[in-house]
């Protein structure tokens, strides 16, 4: 298996990613939102995307976006093909995107909105913080495109400063990222359940 940056060969997988994609937010039952193939491809030919290959099968997937003028990186789309997962190939594939990331974007702070306790965990590990929403990108285009999740009536009810998702950054030129600091698991399942029996709740009225 390998992990390369994505170009335009990897186009034919485009389909693919968008498939495992939406199978994954339907059997996980969490909000991810919803990627067409033109927007995967567009992210393969910019150079703006990782991809894991095991021969010609695909194994999992990741890209880049950058946001307001390049001040902001988001890593997003990691995914992993169903025969393919508890083998540790996510974090691969976050390692891989995040130094791409900090490569080609430098000076940007990376962040990342998500719901995955596993995703938390990878991001902590390279070096990212929680945060509120208000710390992320004012760019509207980057809150647009999470109309097509689930929960896009909590974000849009809360005014965009919270949702069910946890916000996460990471700011190269602070001490926290430099030292890498962890926070642990049982953080995040907290903070996640306090998010679920607040909304979830309103939901239910």
């Amino acid at each position: 298996m390998e992990i390369v940056i994505a170009n335009n060969s990897h186009r034919v997988y485009a389909e693919t990613i968008c498939e495992t994609i939406l199978q994954a937010a339907q059997v996980r039952g969490t909000g991810i939102a919803k990627r067409k193939p033109a927007y995967v491809i567009s992210k393969m030919e910019k150079g703006n995307a990782v991809i894991a290959l095991d021969g010609e099968k695909f194994v999992g997937f990741c890209y880049i976006e950058a946001w307001s003028h390049g001040k902001f990186v988001a890593n997003s789309g990691l995914i992993v093909h169903p025969d393919y997962r508890g083998k540790g190939i996510a974090k691969q594939i976050k390692k891989k995107i995040f130094e791409h990331s900090r490569t080609k974007f430098p000076n940007a702070k990376v962040f990342s909105i998500t719901t995955g306790l596993a995703v938390m965990k990878l991001n902590s590990e390279l070096g990212y913080k929680p945060v509120t929403f208000s710390e992320l990108t004012e760019d509207q285009s980057f809150w647009n495109g999470c109309q097509t999740c689930k929960n896009f009536d909590v974000l849009k009810r809360t005014n965009q400063k919270m949702c069910l998702c946890t916000g996460m950054l990471y700011d190269p030129n602070s001490n926290e990222a430099k030292q890498k600091t962890k926070v642990k698991e049982k953080v995040f399942k907290r903070l996640k359940s306090i998010k679920q029996t607040l909304f979830l709740k309103k939901d239910k009225k």
